[in-house]
């Protein structure tokens, strides 16, 4: 989830930043223009204000060289091309020296001509440039600016200033990176406030997770610590809690009823099975009745036994898990139960890796593999080959037993391991169905599992897993 959410916060602070971020940075780059444009209003009304005593043009006298040695003095220091012109177009005074009103003729229509011609212009009629173009620093723009030089009332001659742009653009770009800055250092700021705003949301999503986890798969005293996080998730976790504890409680009184059942069944079971054989005594050997009902009995009390068995591994909460040489308990398992395999005709192999560790409780590993290559034995035809492989991968230690029976559907490798489930094809080998999901009871309580597959071409793999890792380790 924080994964997902994360980005999310992210777009989202970046949207904002980046809203308030470009019209700052269109602020800055006006900012800085205007104050250029001010400058050349005060440089250009001063200008203009020196070019309203001079004479006409046929009469040119000391203060007509005055503003021509201002405007040359200005136009070295500054760089910026100065000039004042008739109303008709005529050079009063200009810097450099050849430099004509932009856009007319003798101007050869040079770049930014059209923005000094329209300045002119404004000022023929009276009045100030004040609001030149906005430009950007990737442009190579020019500024002009023009005032009117007012004599009787009237406009007799105008003051041009066509500044270049270089300088502005790079100031406009030195506060461009600086506004960049902020809103980097900003962003980081965010990212940082979203990091820790998500994990303190998530914080009790990711306990109540691990929770559910370690409930389902059997260690159901797990309880969420509600100590972090919005209320809600707060009061969700109390809820988990309760509905914990309740199904905790629920599932210790079901294996306290099989238990007690079964253990109290079992004393009046036996009586009964010693009364059925007293009484086989008194009548003829052979006796068909007295055999089914013995027979009959002692599967009886093998299903008792079988019940209080998986009682007791359901209500096991920790195994005796310890770093075991899984390789070398198959080994051990499958020499065991040889002999029992010769008797049936079966082949029992082993195969796989001749040292593996894992950690699990041997007891329960052992009882698991007997378990299931006691299942394989007795539904593996005579002539074929059942065949225990330990293999280590990843995290796991895998024990698989492939035999060469009849195997399962589909449907019914759903089902296996249920309790008291059997397939219909084979009812009439003896068991109670209670084997497999004892085994799988025990392998749960240590951290292993077991699964159930098909075996190509024909048979059943059963694989239990143990974790190559101490439990602690995670």
């Amino acid at each position: 989830m924080r994964t997902r959410l994360l980005p999310l916060l992210t777009l989202l602070l970046a949207g904002v930043l980046l809203a308030l971020g470009f019209p700052l940075a269109v602020s800055q780059a006006q900012a800085e223009q205007q104050n250029v444009v001010v400058d050349r209003i005060d440089d250009t009304a001063r200008f203009a204000s020196l070019a309203q005593f001079v004479t006409a043009p046929s009469q040119p006298d000391e203060r007509q060289a005055t503003l021509q040695n201002e405007l040359d003095r200005y136009h070295d220091l500054y760089g910026i091309r100065a000039g004042v012109f008739y109303r008709d177009g005529r050079v009063m005074a200009a810097a450099p020296g050849g430099w004509r009103v932009p856009g007319g003729a003798e101007d050869g229509g040079e770049h930014g001509a059209d923005d000094g011609g329209r300045a002119f212009a404004e000022a023929l009629a009276g009045r100030r440039s004040h609001d030149p173009p906005q430009v950007w620093p990737w442009q190579e723009g020019r500024i002009a600016v023009a005032s009117p030089v007012i004599r009787d009332g009237d406009v007799a001659a105008v003051v041009l200033t066509d500044s270049p742009t270089g300088q502005m653009r790079a100031g406009t770009l030195r506060g461009w990176l600086a506004i960049a800055a902020g809103e980097a250092a900003a962003m980081l700021l965010a990212v940082g406030a979203a990091l820790r705003l998500t994990g303190w949301v998530l914080k009790p999503v990711r306990t109540l997770d691990r929770a559910t986890h370690e409930i389902a798969t059997g260690r159901l005293a797990s309880r969420v610590a509600a100590s972090g996080g919005p209320p809600e998730l707060r009061r969700l976790a109390h809820s988990f809690n309760e509905m914990a504890g309740n199904v905790e409680s629920a599932l210790e009184q079901q294996r306290a009823f099989v238990a007690d059942a079964s253990h109290q069944l079992r004393n009046p079971l036996s009586a009964l099975l010693l009364r059925i054989e007293l009484l086989g005594l008194e009548l003829p050997e052979g006796n068909e009745e007295i055999a089914s009902v013995r027979t009959e009995g002692k599967r009886l009390a093998r299903v008792l036994d079988d019940l209080l068995d998986l009682a007791l591994a359901e209500h096991a909460d920790d195994a005796h898990v310890v770093l075991t040489d899984v390789a070398e308990l198959a080994a051990e398992r499958v020499a065991a139960w040889r002999p029992f395999a010769e008797q049936k005709d079966v082949a029992l192999v082993s195969a796989g890796q001749a040292a593996a560790t894992g950690w699990a409780d041997p007891v329960a590993l052992s009882s698991a593999l007997d378990a299931v290559v006691d299942n394989a034995v007795k539904f593996t035809p005579a002539g074929s080959t059942v065949t225990v492989t330990v293999s280590a991968g990843g995290d796991h230690v895998t024990l698989e037993t492939a035999d060469g029976g009849p195997g399962l559907t589909d449907e019914e490798l759903e089902r296996v391991g249920d309790r008291f489930w059997r397939s219909g094809r084979h009812q009439n080998v003896s068991g109670s169905g209670l084997g497999l999901s004892i085994t799988r009871a025990l392998l749960a309580a240590g951290g292993g599992a077991l699964t159930f597959e098909h075996n190509e071409p024909e048979g059943l793999r059963v694989l239990i897993t143990v974790p190559r890792n101490a439990p602690d380790a995670g």
